[in-house]
């Protein structure tokens, strides 16, 4: 390792990777380093002996699990937007080439102690229980509004202004329910918590019009997910950044970030190698987090919890139309909390687990000291359980930008069920590092079913 690079990368999560195949693409000698044996990080996808050994490591696999090999565990819950940043990206650097996707089966969301399916055609709509006659006439008008805004004529705003009127100045105009609201704010526009209600809606729109192209392209659900699991994403750009003369090594321990006498980062040693480049690029977990500030320089900070519990099923989830993949909402309101909880199920149709086996992720953030109890309400609905693995994961957030000593550091993966808060990261670093915005092109995409 006695070679200089432009830029280290630590982690091989997707954000990371990204960002490595990017970087490549720009000319940048990378040299990618992982403390892991496996790509993907907190974002990797682990065949059954190594999800055993992460979890339980004093325990085999139970034999009727059936093949190791047949195993892709994700270790966070996340579904693609068909329609968001992160195909975008797969489009513009060529990486869906590397990828095969399969569409998720169904949305669902929980309303007054049932989970229904959110409706993804006029006649589902009309025959969803989620409203009554009424409120359905009154959605129907909000959605038409949205669907018919049009910037330049002012005839078709209604005399609401999207920069300056809240969310709750809208939905009030169109009178619509508080049950109503939590199916818009959290199944269509994704939010994890009602803080959105008080902001201007214009946030709120561009949300709901992403998830409705999104389902627009092929119906039923607006989310698709790769084959052999998500762990498959960072593995597809890591191929690109070795395209472009990228360098790899996995199961290499790194030791120290070496500074400079000015405190800017020189280079990583592992052993007794020291690599040196004029940047370095990586997850919190190497610098710092979870641990007492190296030498008296804090370089991240908590930003709260998030658990998670990895359940295996034999069976798909109950009231599910027996759908063999599915996200599942459950709105703060409809069970007294601040965030929603989410449920993502997949199965051996996606490559990620044995015959006749659903994985199921229940996930919210975190808000007392009893972790698990909280996820109960989203635990209830999978029915029986074969078996459960529980996790809570910090969010970490750097507390500088990176740019005085050159050290920058992406945030953890937070509690939404989608990866647009993860290509937001990657935006941003990515300025950060050179020193201008990352344009996308734009060409057709092939995402294939």
């Amino acid at each position: 390792m006695d070679e200089e690079y432009d830029v280290i990368v630590l982690g091989t999560g997707l954000t990371e990777c990204i960002l490595s195949g990017l970087l490549s693409v720009e000319g940048k000698k990378v040299l990618h380093m992982d403390r892991n044996d496996y790509y993907g990080g907190e974002s990797a996808s682990l065949n059954l002996t190594q999800f055993f050994r992460k979890f339980r490591p004093n325990q085999s696999p139970p034999t009727d699990l059936g093949r190791d090999r047949d195993y892709a565990v994700d270790l966070i819950p996340k579904f693609i937007i068909a329609s968001g940043e992160l195909v975008k990206i797969l489009v513009h650097t060529d990486v869906l080439r590397y990828l095969e996707f399969k569409q998720i089966a169904g949305s669902f969301v929980y309303k007054n102690g049932k989970i229904s399916k959110v409706p993804s055609t006029e006649v589902e709509a009309a025959r969803s229980p989620l409203m009554g006659l009424f409120e359905k006439y009154r959605a129907k008008k909000f959605f038409e509004f949205l669907q018919g805004w049009k910037e330049e004529d002012p005839a078709t705003h209604q005399g609401l202004n999207l920069d300056k009127d809240s969310m709750r100045k809208v939905y009030q105009h169109f009178g619509l329910e508080p049950g109503t609201q939590d199916f818009i704010g959290h199944a269509l526009a994704l939010y994890l918590d009602d803080d959105y209600i008080n902001k201007p809606a214009r946030s709120t729109y561009e949300r709901i019009v992403l998830y409705t192209t999104s389902m627009a392209r092929w119906g039923k659900s607006p989310y698709i997910y790769p084959l052999y699991g998500l762990g498959e994403l960072p593995q597809s750009f890591a191929r690109l950044s070795a395209i472009y003369g990228g360098t790899y090594m996995l199961d290499k321990p790194i030791d120290e970030i070496v500074l400079n006498k000015d405190g800017s980062f020189e280079g990583v040693r592992s052993g007794e190698e020291t690599v040196r480049a004029k940047m370095v690029i990586g997850d919190p977990s190497y610098f710092g987090a979870g641990k007492e500030a190296e030498g008296g320089k804090l370089r991240v900070v908590e930003d709260g919890k998030v658990v998670r519990a990895i359940c295996l099923l034999k069976h798909p989830i109950p009231g599910t139309e027996e759908s063999d993949s599915v996200q599942i909402i459950i709105p703060q309101n409809q069970v007294n909390r601040r965030n929603d909880i989410y449920i993502a199920m997949v199965s051996s149709t996606h490559k990620v687990c044995a015959d006749n086996i659903y994985v199921a992720i229940v996930s919210t953030i975190v808000e007392t000291s009893a972790p698990e109890n909280e996820i109960q309400p989203g635990l209830h609905l999978l029915g029986s359980i074969y078996d459960k693995f529980v996790t809570v994961s910090p969010i970490y957030t750097p507390v500088a930008d990176g740019k005085q000593d050159h050290i920058y550091i992406t945030r953890s993966y937070d509690a939404t069920s989608h990866f647009e808060t993860v290509v937001e990261d990657v935006f941003d670093v990515f300025k950060r590092v050179m020193g201008k915005d990352l344009e996308l092109k734009k060409r057709e995409s092939d995402v294939e079913q």
